[in-house]
């Protein structure tokens, strides 16, 4: 005779009782996790193709093994690696200038009390992110054309219009800029609501020991917000190399490619325009697999430093 004493059989189902119980919220998640099946996981299936020979109209997963070969390939081509270091310093760039904008923003918009003036505020630095990519990709060529509005500019003080478009030095410049201009006032709404979870009580208790208000937001506003730039910096991190695919296709040309030229606008042009979809996996799923590396790494760094991680 067993002297363990049977598990009462609701302890051992209890999300039975939770799902009847709360089956309405539970119904909510249906729709997400159909998306995320059908178009994150399922896809997954297809980066057989990296270590297949794939041809047009034939085999789903391709006609036959060719093992590692596509990865030497690009592994050897000096065009792969040009666009690699474009993606890195592309991504370096936006994730330097826009992180801590939106932060600096949140922080400037949280010490405005006049209420009419912070909503405006928000209204206008919110309103960038709603323009679709093309409308901003169509703006900044009409703006930075040899005939726009900033060389107009400069032919009324005496400069010579410049080529922007035309020219690679002054991509990265470029779509930073837009980059900034449309999401870093996008951004600041995380950073904001976690700014009034910050207690009131430490903000006095900081006044009474003469602490100004530069002191205030070091020692309380930034500690206080401090798992939520972790989190988002983690989120941002992962995305490090899917630098914005659209706006880079709709502005670049064969001139700026030296410095526009990006790892999801070469695979483009690679698998797409050329057909070598196989090739092109490959260098997908080398990116994918840097992508996850740099997310794990960030969030086992936040975790042994701050205490603070996504898991």
């Amino acid at each position: 005779m067993s002297l363990a004493s049977p598990i009462p059989r609701g302890r051992r189902t209890p999300w039975r009782r939770a799902l009847r119980r709360d089956w309405q919220l539970y119904s909510l998640a249906v729709l997400p996790l159909l998306f995320f099946l059908t178009f994150r996981y399922l896809p997954m299936l297809g980066n057989v193709i990296a270590f297949r020979r794939f041809q047009p109209g034939g085999s789903l997963f391709g006609e036959y093994w060719t093992g590692l070969r596509y990865f030497r390939l690009f592994f050897t081509d000096p065009t792969f690696w040009n666009v690699f270091t474009n993606t890195l310093v592309l991504g370096a760039l936006t994730l330097v200038f826009c992180f801590p904008l939106s932060i600096v923003l949140a922080l400037l918009l949280n010490e405005v009390r006049n209420r009419a003036l912070k909503r405006f505020v928000q209204s206008v630095s919110y309103l960038p992110h709603f323009l679709s990519i093309v409308i901003v990709a169509a703006m900044v060529l009409q703006l930075l054309s040899v005939d726009g509005a900033v060389n107009q500019m400069l032919r009324v003080v005496g400069g010579e219009p410049v080529p922007f478009m035309q020219q690679a030095g002054w991509f990265r410049t470029i779509y930073v800029s837009s980059e900034v201009w449309q999401t870093v006032g996008w951004g600041t709404i995380l950073y904001l609501a976690a700014l009034t979870t910050v207690d009131g009580d430490l903000y006095e208790a900081a006044r009474i020991d003469g602490a100004n208000r530069w002191r205030q937001t070091w020692h309380v506003t930034l500690p206080g917000i401090r798992p939520t730039m972790v989190t988002l910096l983690i989120l941002n991190i992962g995305t490090f190399m899917a630098v914005g695919f659209e706006k880079i296709l709709l502005l670049y040309n064969p001139l700026t490619y030296p410095t526009a030229d990006v790892i999801s606008t070469y695979l483009y042009r690679v698998g797409i325009v050329s057909g070598n979809l196989s090739y092109a996996a490959a260098i997908g799923l080398f990116e994918s697999v840097i992508g996850l590396t740099l997310v794990l790494s960030a969030n086992a760094i936040s975790r042994r430093t701050v205490g603070t991680s996504l898991w």
